[in-house]
């Protein structure tokens, strides 16, 4: 598949088409989740839900845009459509995928997993026209999963911003860790890329990220673990991963790996 011009042209049709769906189904969902929301008294989930989701409908609308420009990258035959592919994609694998939990909660349908479904096929295909090894592969998909469960974690505070206001530290615990769950998870993304360019920085950057992300989501895993819901937290996965992905970012031959990969 790598340097398969015509693959990833029939590709970036579809990326298109994603962002699209993305487009159309966010916006069908919007208030339709926000409605749900409010019958069942969860004034705290709708104000997620009216920033979270416009957010995402503007970045999962504008992946598609970079579609396009791959589509002309890939019919000019140039080297690097592959890679703002894999950017598109990335960006459509968050759009798709978070929309879908709000709605799940609310018993509602769960459309945008086809716009998950789609960037994944297209996140695959693009590293695969790119001639990325399978380890770099499979390592950046580890990665990927840090960058959207870290994301979620910098939903959730914006939601328990509103129903702790009797609570002084929590209250303004979760206003700060709202937005170092949001770096962590953008230098996640941007990590990706890193190591898909070979940058020298891409080492540092991931270390950052799972910083960043062990930061925002132990305190709010644990705090939600023993004192709120008395079982494993969802709040845990991003940074538990993202420990794992720090401590193998420090192991010698981590380096060695993604120095001396090939395209």
């Amino acid at each position: 598949m790598k340097g398969n011009n015509k693959l990833g042209a029939a590709l970036a049709v579809l990326g298109m088409v994603t962002g699209l769906l993305a487009y159309y189904i966010l916006a069908a969902q919007y208030n339709l989740v926000i409605d749900s929301k409010t019958v069942a008294g969860r004034l705290d989930e709708v104000a997620s839900v009216k920033m979270v989701y416009p957010l995402l409908g503007w970045l999962g609308t504008a992946a598609g845009a970079i579609w396009a420009a791959v589509l002309y990258g890939f019919l000019r035959k140039q080297d690097w459509a592959w890679f703002w592919g894999a950017v598109a994609a990335t960006i459509q694998l968050l759009a798709g995928f978070f929309p879908a939990i709000p709605a799940m909660d609310s018993q509602l349908p769960t459309p945008t997993l086809i716009v998950f479904g789609l960037a994944a096929v297209l996140w695959f295909g693009m590293l695969l026209i790119g001639g990325v090894k399978q380890k770099i592969i499979w390592f950046t998909f580890v990665a990927g999963l840090a960058y959207v469960l870290t994301f979620i974690d910098g939903v959730a505070p914006i939601a328990k911003f509103q129903t702790s206001k009797d609570d002084s530290f929590w209250n303004g615990f979760y206003m700060m860790s709202q937005q170092i769950n949001w770096w962590g998870s953008a230098a996640w993304a941007v990590f990706i890329f890193a190591v898909l360019k070979r940058k020298s920085w891409a080492i540092p950057l991931g270390i950052f990220a799972g910083t960043m992300s062990m930061l925002g989501g132990y305190p709010l895993g644990i705090y939600n673990a023993f004192f709120e819901v008395h079982r494993f937290s969802m709040f845990l996965p991003a940074p538990l991963i993202s420990t794992g992905l720090v401590i193998y970012l420090l192991l010698p031959g981590t380096r060695k790996m993604l120095e001396e990969r090939g395209d």
